[in-house]
């Protein structure tokens, strides 16, 4: 089989006099295995190897693609990229990023987990779902018990002489749960991310599940009342991945961000500070580079609830007259666009117990529904379900249900009085517990 830097390289040297020219290739092996009521309900198993080409010609692109290709499919993809780029509209700003110094992240590998035979997934997910229904007698069986790992590999060259490659391991777990009382049901989720499948707190994974599930058994619909609210980090997440889209650098020049004119305000608290960082480990988003071959790092988009700036891929970059963040994202089947690495609202210094004394009266939402579809991404306004929990004297309390948050975004983020210290990602996605001062939040 071809090494993916070859072929690369393939790709570079059937450059043509003129011509700007980049292969991308990337290989993966994903397997999940699930269980359900004591057996293996599925395993799922995935492999996916391929190339991706950009030519730019006279400002023009052209791009073609082709799974587990050899070197002369890679040649003729860069002829079949030519051709298509003597069709398309030229663009001033069709550029390759020039080769820049990264560093190795050695911990994005770990060997044992790439070694975990098949067997070894399946009990642990028939453990997981073990685990979920033996914890409350209201919860006697599950939705999903899922574990998960990958191996991926990602390899880069251009003539512009960048040339890099890394390879990587994930693993995930997640747990759905169904609690019953009566001929109430109330669903329970959780999910965790790791390194490695050595790593992954699958017991922590099954605990919260049942937790989550069986605290809603008896939810109320509250009364409509303007209260302080503490997101946790589930609920929390929601609402980051709707500012994601609103701090893409395409987005902002396209007039589809509600943060476009807003560089160097105070939009938010000044307990409001985000952050885009692929060199975190922490986060499942780390590498090295970018999928154009920029160097990661860490980009504070709002510092202190200051709008610092946007994240931008090579693209983006050259069109608003600054440098690329390292957030050039892709598969292999298209060119790269502006996406996330590791985004995340940096952690505060404050305790969650904390957080819940100082809200007082108020409520612990646990999730939201409606995010993506009930925001708007230009304007900020959001109309989203809620459930949760009351907060009284310092702990959680009467579950409710049926509830409705509206606001904007950046009042939202003007609120914010208190922010945990306890930082969790959710996929590539971070977020603490986050006390905002005063909601709205609209039941009977």
């Amino acid at each position: 089989m071809p090494d993916l830097g070859d072929l690369c390289r393939a790709a570079v040297e059937a450059a043509e006099s003129g011509e700007a020219v980049e292969a991308y290739a990337e290989e993966s092996r994903r397997t999940e295995a699930s269980a359900l009521r004591g057996e293996v309900e599925g395993l799922a198993f995935a492999e996916s190897r391929g190339v991706g080409v950009r030519v730019i010609r006279e400002a023009r692109l052209g791009y073609a693609w082709a799974a587990d290709p050899d070197a002369d499919d890679v040649r003729e993809m860069v002829r079949r990229a030519r051709e298509n780029a003597a069709l398309a509209a030229d663009d001033e700003h069709n550029v390759l990023p020039e080769p820049a110094a990264w560093s190795s992240i050695p911990e994005l590998f770990l060997e044992s987990s790439a070694d975990v035979s098949t067997d070894d997934k399946t009990q642990l997910a028939l453990a997981l779902e073990a685990r979920a229904i033996s914890l409350d007698p209201r919860v006697t069986k599950i939705d999903e018990a899922q574990v998960g790992d990958a191996v991926t590999r990602v390899a880069i060259a251009s003539t512009t002489g960048v040339e890099a490659e890394y390879r990587r391991t994930d693993a995930w777990c997640l747990a759905v749960t169904l609690a019953v009382e009566g001929d109430e049901t109330q669903t329970g989720f959780s999910y965790r991310i790791a390194r490695g499948l050595s790593e992954l707190e699958w017991e922590a994974v099954a605990d919260e599940a049942v937790e989550r599930g069986a605290r809603m058994l008896g939810a109320a619909k509250p009364a409509t009342a303007r209260v302080p609210v503490v997101l946790d980090q589930f609920a929390a997440m929601s609402f980051l991945g709707v500012l994601a889209g609103a701090v893409s650098a395409d987005a902002v020049q396209k007039g589809r961000s509600l943060f476009a004119d807003l560089v160097g305000d105070q939009v938010g608290s000044e307990l409001f500070t985000l952050v885009d960082d692929g060199t975190n480990v922490e986060g499942p988003g780390a590498a090295p580079f970018d999928d154009e071959g920029v160097p990661s790092g860490r980009t504070e988009l709002f510092t202190k609830g200051v709008l610092n700036g946007f994240l931008y891929n090579a693209y983006t970059a050259h069109k608003g007259g600054t440098t690329s963040t390292g957030n050039g994202k892709r598969g292999y089947r298209a060119p790269p666009g502006v996406g996330t690495s590791n985004f995340y609202l940096d952690a505060g210094e404050t305790p969650r117990e904390q957080l819940l004394r100082q809200a007082d009266g108020g409520v612990l939402i646990q999730d939201v529904s409606g995010v993506h579809s009930g925001a708007n991404p230009i304007s900020g306004e959001f109309s989203v379900g809620a459930t949760g929990l009351r907060i009284a004297g310092g702990a959680i309390g009467e579950p409710l249900r049926e509830m409705t948050i509206a606001s904007t975004l950046p009042e939202m983020l003007q609120a914010i009085t208190g922010v945990g210290d306890d930082l969790r990602f959710f996929s590539s996605v971070g977020t603490p517990s986050v006390l905002i001062g005063e909601m709205t939040l609209a039941g009977v």
